[in-house]
């Protein structure tokens, strides 16, 4: 465990402030879930990510999505990707810059073509779409649709992954 230095008072309803420069430093967001654990007599805050809890689902869709209709297909939460199809398994974990977790806080579907996708020391260069899953009004990740020919299809099969994911997470 890492020592920060700062000491905070809890006040009398029991709470305590978590600095800014921590909060963006571990990008803790304003309304964001944080677990607390406790061990001896320490207290341990966690940021709570709900797409964690779907790790299965995520990797038994893109495992279907890719051997069924040849799709290659990412699916992040809102920090790293957590599941890949058709393509390296190395790119899980890697964590997403800025641009693709302002996509996320827009909410809005991105085309690029002949866009190249940096993640984890690796390019992939094609034509990419970017859905955003929206759960219980929160943006908390994205499903990434690649091909390196011309987009067809994926578009629909991404809205598909995000709904059933959205869904999933609503429960």
């Amino acid at each position: 465990m890492k020592s920060t230095g700062v000491i905070r008072r809890i006040d009398e309803l029991g709470r305590i402030v978590i600095p800014k420069e921590i909060r963006r430093n571990l990008n803790i967001r304003d309304g964001e879930s944080l677990e607390i654990f406790t061990e001896s007599d320490s207290i341990i805050l966690k940021k709570h990510l709900r797409m964690t809890s779907s790790n299965d689902l995520a990797n038994f869709l893109c495992d279907l999505i890719y051997s069924d209709f040849n799709y290659k297909i990412l699916i992040t939460d809102r920090e790293k990707i957590i599941s890949v199809g058709g393509l390296s398994q190395e790119l899980i974990s890697a964590k997403l810059s800025g641009e693709y977790q302002e996509i996320i806080e827009n909410r809005e579907i991105i085309e690029k073509n002949d866009y190249t996708l940096n993640l984890n020391k690796t390019s992939i260069t094609g034509n990419f779409i970017f859905i955003p899953i929206i759960s219980l009004n929160d943006s908390i990740g994205l499903i990434i649709m690649y091909n390196q020919e011309k987009l067809t299809n994926e578009l629909s099969i991404g809205k598909l992954v995000s709904s059933l994911f959205a869904h999933k997470l609503d429960i």
